[in-house]
């Protein structure tokens, strides 16, 4: 017969067992009728089993102190990959009670049961598998069909409801183990059929009980060997402990040589010093003789500069002055300019208002001719009016005897028309004088 591969088998049997617990879960819940609390058995078992499926093919992580496996490390990276996973993921961070890994894994466990999102969170989960690599071996259920099954059972646990108590629960020292009992039935109720698969069942089990002992004792052999490589490692320390003390000893009798010679290089530093103390004083009294002459030659030449800087201040004070009188003999002769400009535009309005005087004298002139030719013109009418008149004073006398009342009506029409005329006359006259004037 071909030898089976331990980890399908397995794989195989918690995706039974997995079964199994979820349909008798179901099936219970639903029988029961109300809300699940933490003391019903089947919810108990269910947790159990999950808790094996996510701890199958789980790597052994190095921690501080030793080496552990733990399935809160892939639980909490569901809140990376799903934003509705961090409310739970907070809320098992903040209970008091949880001191390992686990608890908090298995308070993650009920929480997502009890929003209904299991199934959600661990699709999430088993669809990275890159990152699930870093915590499960390639042969283990998450990473396998199996894993993908169980995720789809899950969802039929939406239909039940549950009220766990979290909070005041021991959650970090519980014993997973898985109660059989619950999946067998009596032989009364089962036929031969049923009684044969169980009993393969029930030797998968005990299969799976083997080879889950042979891992473990896999798993201690290999801490043994690793406590041995760390001896190992100790005694390597040891060794570079007593080769760095070695190290110290030649350090410190270097360091006594190089003080030694510290003190060496100080006296014969001391020694220079003096030497070169004395040549700095000599040096000091050549600069002092040098240093006279140069204020001698300093006060002379500064004497010099004073003498330069009065006579240029003497030139700039003259320039400054002659600046201001060509400033102000230009401003004199803008202004001469401004003022021969306004008379010549003055002479050019006198002539234009003699033109204009003479244009009106010449026109008063001619209506003064034409009103003395009016003049004489009147002066005839009123010489023509006086012979009429005469006239008419020699016919009234001759009609003054045929008609005094005619006569009186004549001579007032006469005298009347005569001062009308008069008055006309004059009339024209002044204003012939007022036009001349």
């Amino acid at each position: 017969m071909a030898v089976k591969d331990p980890t399908a088998v397995e794989r195989a049997n918690l995706l039974n067992m997995a079964k199994l617990s979820i349909k008798g879960l179901i099936e219970s819940a639903l029988s029961f009728g109300r809300t699940l609390d933490s003391d019903y058995p089947p919810l108990q078992q269910f947790f159990v089993v999950m808790e094996h499926c996510l701890k199958h093919g789980l790597k052994v992580r190095k921690s501080f102190l030793s080496y552990n496996k733990t399935i809160w490390g892939p639980l909490e990276l569901v809140e990376k990959l799903y934003p509705e996973a961090e409310e739970i993921a907070a809320s098992v961070r903040d209970l008091p009670g949880l001191k390992t890994p686990l608890g908090r894994a298995r308070a993650w466990l009920r929480l997502a049961l009890m929003q209904k999102k299991m199934a959600d969170y661990l699709r999430c989960l088993i669809i990275q598998r890159d990152l699930l690599s870093e915590f499960y071996e390639y042969h283990a259920l998450m990473m396998e069909e199996e894993g993908a099954v169980i995720v789809g059972l899950l969802v039929g646990l939406n239909v039940i409801d549950a009220n766990l108590c979290v909070k005041g629960e021991d959650l970090d020292s519980q014993v997973g183990v898985i109660d059989f009992s619950m999946y067998l039935k009596n032989e009364d109720d089962i036929g031969s059929k049923e009684r044969n698969v169980q009993i393969a069942a029930i030797l998968d089990q005990k299969n799976y009980v083997e080879e889950l002992n042979r891992q473990l004792n896999s798993t201690v052999s290999s801490l043994h060997t690793r406590v041995d490589s760390l001896e190992k490692s100790n005694t390597k320390l040891i060794e570079e402990l007593a080769i760095a003390k070695n190290n110290i000893i030649k350090l410190q009798e270097e360091n006594h040589q190089l003080r030694s010679e510290n003190t060496i290089i100080l006296m014969k530093t001391q020694h220079h010093l003096e030497v070169t103390k004395v040549d700095v004083e000599a040096e000091l009294q050549t600069y002092r003789h040098s240093r006279q002459g140069l204020d001698e030659m300093y006060n002379e030449a500064r004497r010099q500069l004073r003498e330069e800087s009065q006579l240029r201040q003497d030139i700039e004070n003259e320039l400054m002055v002659q600046v201001s009188m060509k400033h102000e003999i230009e401003l004199a002769m803008k202004l001469l300019e401004k003022d021969i400009h306004e008379k010549q535009d003055t002479l050019i309005g006198l002539r234009q208002q003699l033109d204009e005087v003479k244009a009106i004298n010449i026109e008063m002139y001619q209506k003064l001719q034409v009103s003395e030719d009016a003049m004489k013109e009147k002066n005839e009418i009123i010489g023509r009016l006086e012979d009429k008149t005469n006239q008419i004073t020699a016919t009234m006398k001759q009609l003054e005897q045929s008609d005094k009342d005619l006569l009186t009506q004549t001579r007032t029409i006469a005298m009347s028309f005569v001062k009308c005329a008069s008055n006309e006359a004059q009339h024209q006259y002044k204003l012939v004088k007022d036009i001349s004037f």
